[in-house]
């Protein structure tokens, strides 16, 4: 005789990737607010303090917020967290911008104060895309983001200053954008293979609004996106000749080689488009001359 042993109903399947976010959030708060100091944020130091750093209701007075409403934040309930509220709480505990980042993404929420200047894009970094010029290249984050290029690479693929900033990204100008769509070939093998590398990489950030996004938006805007994306197909990312038609210096042969800046976090990398033969390097040089008289 043998017994069988039923798991809880829904333990099969596990936390949802939102519970996991809420229990992320709560613990991160509850770590930030531990190393908070009563003196850092001018109380008075009492004589019996057992909780290491400051009390929930002190972080609920100093952001002025319900301290009940906080309690269950740092519990990972299941609430509206709003930016406004979640400002005053990330001033409230001290944290600087790679924190409070942290804790706008796990809450979902959109940081109102957020810098549009990416921390990859320093001088140092904006001064390598000039000297890499007449070679096109840009900046880009693991979310196929452009977040800088110099001017060979506004030559070749027009300027990415001139979209909105919710739509400078590799995937919306692949699909979306006809100046980029009539300057890419073999586009039938580029597009899946972006959606392919694009998918392998948000594995990591599921439930991530600004993975999200830009997705959800192709997807219903997109008829081809969407027939590509339900293929469900992941791809590494690897270095190899493409081709591009422009319409002034014609047909260019380009290598895409990756400096990566920082790979642990946001896979911040320099990417730079070498001519991949001598006709190619010297429609760069005349392109690039053009565009300087």
């Amino acid at each position: 005789m043998t017994t069988e042993t039923r798991a809880p109903a829904g333990a099969a399947h596990g936390p949802s990737a939102d519970q996991l976010r809420r229990a992320e959030l709560a613990a991160f708060l509850r770590s930030r607010r531990e190393r908070v100091t009563p003196d850092q944020v001018g109380l008075p130091r009492t004589a019996r303090r057992r909780t290491p750093g400051l009390r929930r209701e002190e972080v609920a007075h100093l952001a002025s917020v319900g301290i009940t409403w906080y309690t269950w934040l740092e519990q990972g309930r299941a609430m509206n967290v709003s930016a406004g509220v979640l400002d005053a709480v990330t001033r409230a505990l001290r944290m600087d911008p790679t924190e409070r980042a942290h804790a706008f993404a796990l809450a979902g929420a959109v940081d109102p104060r957020a810098t549009t200047v990416s921390p990859a894009v320093t001088p140092t970094v904006l001064r390598l895309l000039r000297r890499l010029e007449p070679f096109p290249a840009e900046v880009k984050n693991a979310r196929y983001e452009i977040l800088a290029h110099n001017q060979a690479y506004a030559d070749l693929f027009g300027d990415p200053a001139e979209l909105d900033p919710a739509h400078r990204n590799a995937l919306w100008m692949m699909f979306m954008d006809e100046r980029s769509r009539a300057r890419f070939l073999d586009r039938d093998v580029m597009l899946p293979e972006l959606i392919a590398k694009y998918r392998k990489a948000m594995a990591e950030h599921i439930g991530d609004p600004a993975w999200k996004a830009p997705v959800d938006e192709l997807l219903a805007v997109s008829p081809e996106f969407r027939a590509l994306w339900e293929r469900r197909e992941v791809a590494s990312m690897v270095s190899h000749v493409k081709r591009y038609q422009h319409p002034e210096a014609g047909l260019l042969r380009l290598e895409h080689r990756h400096m990566w800046l920082a790979p642990e976090n946001d896979a911040y990398r320099v990417v730079a488009y070498l001519p991949a033969d001598d006709e190619t390097e010297e429609r760069l040089e005349r392109l690039a001359a053009a565009g300087a008289d």
